[in-house]
């Protein structure tokens, strides 16, 4: 599903303007981005959370010139599915 996909989705259901489903859908975006920049998680009760993970510093090896490399740790964004989400997902999912 894409996000013109979700703007249609959300759209249809509510009889809200494409539009102005849009511009909401962006601003919530945005406004995840900038918290999880501002190294602030986002929770959404019923739906997960937005979390900034820090990766520890580690050496990796580049094999083509038998190297190594150190890479500092970092911070990476991440997404915790809510248990209710993830039971929903996991009832529904066929394998």
């Amino acid at each position: 599903m894409t996000k013109a996909d979700i703007v249609n989705e959300v759209s249809k259901s509510t009889g809200v303007e494409k539009a102005t489903v849009q511009k909401t859908v962006e601003a919530f975006m945005e406004s995840v981005k900038g918290s999880l920049a501002k190294n602030e998680n986002v929770y959404l009760r019923g739906f997960g959370s937005f979390i900034v993970k820090k990766r520890a510093q580690k050496t990796a090896r580049n094999i083509s010139k038998n190297t190594t490399i150190i890479i500092p740790e970092h911070f990476i964004p991440a997404f915790k599915p809510a248990k209710v989400f993830l039971s929903k997902v996991k009832g529904t999912v066929k394998k």
